[in-house]
């Protein structure tokens, strides 16, 4: 029987994020070729990979129909020009679409029955909108198995108001003006850009070149998001000011066995720890990170005061908040979404994992002294997602 094997994150990237709708840079581009294209930028910047040496791709999507079905693992790793030995499929986590073909691509090379893999996702949320032509059970309302807010996402962030008064919505547009703030920071300080891969895309007046994130919004104010509607409750608390906004992008990632690694002569950007999936109650699915995060810190042997850096998916304010105070964190933590979150970067769905594990892995460069970090995410239907990586820079003190 095969041993278990150190799984290594080589390298991520992705592409800009664009708004979701016919005004969107990708309204007139296939979901497809988003993946296609990011898969295409991580092989260019990782030459010393085979291609035949890579035993899967695994891409995860949300909505699976028209450009964004059809076995997109196997489908984009044909696109992007790998050799046709290699396999693929498509899996769906709904918003751990990509943290999940991490974890499985992880859990194969652990067993030692694949090398290297690659895993990543992709959601259109302009051309596929999240729902689009789903048709649920209606045992899962008529028998009051789950509550009937579980299936629109913005009630169920509403739902965590209710349980948790003390997250006021006056603390969620604080904390959602900082993400703007430091996303624009990260901007400036050229943090984010060596990990996208530009994209052509077509419009009205002819080709251009997507090569920054486009719903970012640095002007972002406490009076202007006080002034913003609630969609889903009247005098709600959810506004598009504090919540993600509809995202269309892909992401991508190389993970291999650290003996593969050192083969290649690839270089490690994380060590994988542990990770863990958990259930709640669907209508509120915010607190699904929580429960995740607590197997995966029981699998490590770690507790959070371990956790030197946190990469949380902002789906919703009020949802990272809950995570905050369920650990005794403060809402402007400098080792939280160092470079801000999804309140401004966007969040497409199944490929928002791998975002949170890119940029962690740029933090950890810039940070020796921390050895253990999390990426974490809440998930459609009552889940949470998480999973623990160490740095392999880890010196113990200060860059």
């Amino acid at each position: 029987m095969a041993e278990r094997t150190e799984v290594v994150f080589v390298d991520g990237v992705r592409t800009p994020f664009g708004r979701a709708g016919e005004k969107g840079q990708y309204w007139n581009t296939r979901a497809d070729d988003l993946i296609v294209k990011a898969m295409i930028g991580l092989l260019e910047r990782n030459p010393n990979v085979p291609g035949d040496r890579i035993d899967e791709v695994a891409i995860a999507a949300t909505t699976q129909q028209g450009d964004q079905g059809l076995t997109l693992g196997r489908t984009a790793a044909i696109l992007a020009g790998l050799p046709l030995s290699v396999p693929g499929y498509a899996l769906d986590r709904m918003c751990a679409g990509a943290m999940t073909t991490v974890s499985t691509i992880a859990g194969a090379i652990s067993m030692g029955m694949y090398d290297i893999g690659i895993a990543g996702g992709v959601e259109h949320m302009g051309r596929h909108p999240m729902g689009e032509g789903i048709d649920p059970n209606p045992r899962i309302i008529g028998e009051r198995i789950v509550d009937e807010s579980a299936l629109v996402m913005g009630k169920t962030a509403e739902n965590l108001h209710d349980r948790f008064p003390h997250l006021t919505k006056a603390r969620c547009d604080a904390y959602a003006v900082n993400s703007q703030r430091k996303v624009a920071a990260a901007y400036a300080a050229g943090k984010l850009q060596p990990d996208l891969v530009p994209v052509a895309i077509r419009s009205e007046s002819g080709w251009g070149l997507a090569t920054t994130d486009e719903g970012l919004r640095p002007e972002t104010t406490m009076e202007g998001l006080a002034g913003l509607k609630t969609p889903f409750r009247p005098h709600g608390r959810v506004s598009a000011g504090n919540a993600s906004p509809l995202t269309d992008g892909a992401t991508v990632s190389l993970l291999a066995s650290a003996d593969t690694a050192k083969e290649l002569g690839l270089g490690v950007k994380m060590k994988m720890v542990s990770f863990a999936f958990a259930g709640v109650a669907p209508e509120v699915m915010g607190l699904g990170p929580i429960p995740s995060t607590e197997k995966a810190l029981k699998k490590a042997g770690l507790s959070i005061t371990d956790i030197g850096l946190f990469e949380l998916n902002e789906a919703f304010a009020v949802q990272v908040l809950s995570f905050l105070d369920h650990f005794g964190i403060d809402d402007d933590a400098p080792n939280v979404n160092p470079w801000g979150g999804a309140i401004a970067i966007g969040h497409p769905l199944a490929s928002s994992g791998v975002r949170l594990m890119i940029q962690l892995a740029r933090q950890f460069e810039e940070h020796p002294e921390v050895r253990f970090g999390l990426t974490a995410m809440c998930v459609g239907l009552g889940q949470g997602g998480t999973v623990i990586w160490e740095n392999p820079h880890y010196t113990g003190k200060k860059g």
